[in-house]
């Protein structure tokens, strides 16, 4: 069966169009006419959001955890229509996309069981102490509380899990929170469908219809007007860093500031010991390249830098990357604009004084092939240009002089999603100087291991120290992820016959 987009909002519960359209630029296959969002639609939405959010927000858990479910069940009962047309729309291969649908359906699932079990309400009861001297204490407790509407930006890279029904509106709706998602203009198609199972759902659990809404295309006006809505209470972001830190500005800037959660991109470096290098060097330059192409580079995780001691291990490593990343062929990017951009990094970096190239290649249109550079510790730590992300299949190897300059090269790096340690027993010494570093500059630590592929899980942790995020207490991924849409609130001596169900 071919899913035929018909091309409209959903608006809290009515599918709306509006007269000005855009046109989808697929990566093949047949191209559609979407209306385009405006700041009517988006005040809308968020009326209706917060018109919902009086009842869907004191739902109960086993409610919610309904309503998470039968939206996994609604897309998986249009899974095959929704990989034909994420294809068509972003270039990513069947298996990509099947995979990442389970993914998102999982997550779906697994805020479920974790709203039933309670444990994310941190629930606290001090009793009262009337005979308390001097002062005697009242009876307290505490939890965890939904805030209200929600906005959530879909993401280029990731259709299903960080766009209209991913990460962000999962937990946003497993909080308590009414959602409110701009689609991205790189796969409004999926986007749609997904929508449609959505719609299904609050259907099929009798949820307020403003309990979602999407709001398709439209220029910068939209994004501005729902980060500046007054009803919206937070954000949920996952893009570039340019766009991300233009919203957040809008967020701070507002009458009543809300939190802004933007996951903004990370060059997640990887630095190799010697003992690892000396022993498994070629097959560390192997798994790095792999790495590295996987998606055509285009995961926030991919390990765009590679530091190492210079030296014949280095060698053999470089050698190795260099060989397995000139047999990898061009892959589509999600974009035009995003090959552009990756193009215009490559000349960036490779226009950058004391930078060598190891592998060129040429790359046009939508697609992508890998470059390699190198360069030495000392021309990295005066150009902190070289620390930017490049988003693709692009590596560059620093060359330190010795261990001291590999933490002089770890101290200077700005915020990062993940940095990653490889290392033999031997190497434990010098791992354990360089982890209080790198506890500083990363939110998840890796060893002998590569960054892409995110585990959805309750110990995960996907965000760190700006720029990779705007938040570093918060992760966008993981159970963890449902507290950014959660404030704590102190009942002082209410009956028990008032207090919330959940903390009788």
């Amino acid at each position: 069966m071919t899913f035929k987009p018909h091309g409209k909002h959903l608006i809290a519960g009515e599918w709306i169009a509006t007269d000005a359209t855009f046109t989808s630029e697929p990566a093949s296959g047949e191209a559609h006419s979407f209306s385009v969002g405006n700041p009517t639609l988006v005040d809308q939405a968020a009326e209706a959001a917060e018109a919902a959010f009086t009842t869907y927000g004191y739902t109960t858990r086993e409610e919610r955890a309904a309503f998470l479910d039968t939206i996994a069940d609604e897309i998986e009962a249009r899974g095959e229509e929704i990989t034909e047309i994420g294809t068509s729309e972003s270039g990513l291969p069947e298996a990509r996309l099947q995979g990442e649908r389970g993914r998102t359906t999982g997550q779906l699932r697994l805020f479920a069981e974790h709203i039933r079990k309670g444990d994310y309400l941190d629930r606290r009861h001090d009793e009262a102490l009337p005979d308390r001297a001097p002062a005697p204490r009242p009876d307290l407790r505490m939890m965890q509380r939904p805030i209200g509407p929600v906005a959530v930006f879909g993401a280029s890279n990731f259709p299903l899990a960080f766009s209209t029904a991913g990460g962000d509106t999962a937990a946003a709706l497993a909080a308590g929170c009414p959602v409110v998602v701009k689609g991205h203009g790189a796969h409004p198609g999926t986007g749609e469908i997904v929508a449609e199972a959505i719609h299904a759902a609050i259907g099929k659990c009798n949820m307020p219809k403003g309990t979602f809404s999407l709001v398709q295309g439209g220029n910068r006006q939209v994004g501005q007007a729902l980060v500046q809505h007054p009803l919206i209470k937070a954000v949920g972001f996952t893009g570039s860093l340019a766009g991300g830190r233009a919203l957040f500005d809008l967020c701070a800037q507002r009458p009543e500031p809300i939190p802004f959660f933007g996951e903004l991109g990370s060059v997640n470096p990887m630095f190799l010991l010697p003992e690892a290098v000396a022993a498994r060097g070629a097959s560390i330059g192997e798994g790095w390249a792999g790495s590295l192409t996987m998606g055509a580079g285009q995961f926030c995780t991919n390990p765009g830098i590679a530091i190492v001691v210079d030296g014949p291990e280095a060698d053999a490593f470089t050698d190795a990357a260099k060989e397995t990343l000139a047999a990898t062929g061009p892959q589509v990017m999600l974009t035009d604009g995003i090959a552009k951009a990756y193009r215009d990094g490559r000349d960036r970096v490779a226009a950058s004084k004391g930078v060598q190239e190891v592998l060129t290649s040429t790359c046009d249109r939508r697609n992508a092939t890998p470059y390699l550079y190198e360069t030495d510790g000392q021309t990295w730590l005066e150009n902190e240009a070289l620390g930017e992300e490049v988003f693709g299949p692009l590596g560059l190897i620093v060359r330190v002089a010795d261990m001291d300059q590999m933490k002089q090269v770890a101290s200077s790096l700005r915020g990062q999603l993940t940095c990653t340690l490889h290392m033999d027993d031997g190497d434990a010494g010098a791992a354990r100087e360089l982890l209080p570093i790198l506890e500083r500059k990363a939110g998840r630590l890796l060893a002998n291991g590569f960054p892409t592929g995110v585990e959805v899980c309750d110990s995960m942790v996907h965000g760190g120290p700006y720029p990779a995020s705007t938040n570093f207490g918060a992760t966008s991924v993981g159970t963890l992820s449902i507290r950014r849409f959660l404030r704590p609130v102190c009942y002082q001596n209410l009956p028990e016959t008032v207090l919330p169900a959940d903390l009788v």
